[in-house]
């Protein structure tokens, strides 16, 4: 499934359009995949998309 952001490989494709959307607006943004054990309600393991981003938003823009 193409929309599927709960697999690894859907992590991986939200952590790049994250990155590339705020790169190409001039902005530093550090995203990891934490990879997370099973998850009984979920009946999978799951990858967790997190950032060094507060309130959504950039902290602080690219070197020059």
């Amino acid at each position: 499934m193409s929309g599927d952001y709960c697999t690894d490989d859907g992590a991986r494709r939200i952590k790049a359009k994250i990155e590339d959307y705020w790169r190409d607006r001039g902005y530093d943004v550090d995203v990891a995949l934490v990879g997370a054990s099973f998850v009984a309600a979920m009946r999978s393991a799951r990858t967790d998309v997190r950032s060094d981003m507060v309130n959504g938003l950039p902290r602080h823009r690219k070197a020059a």
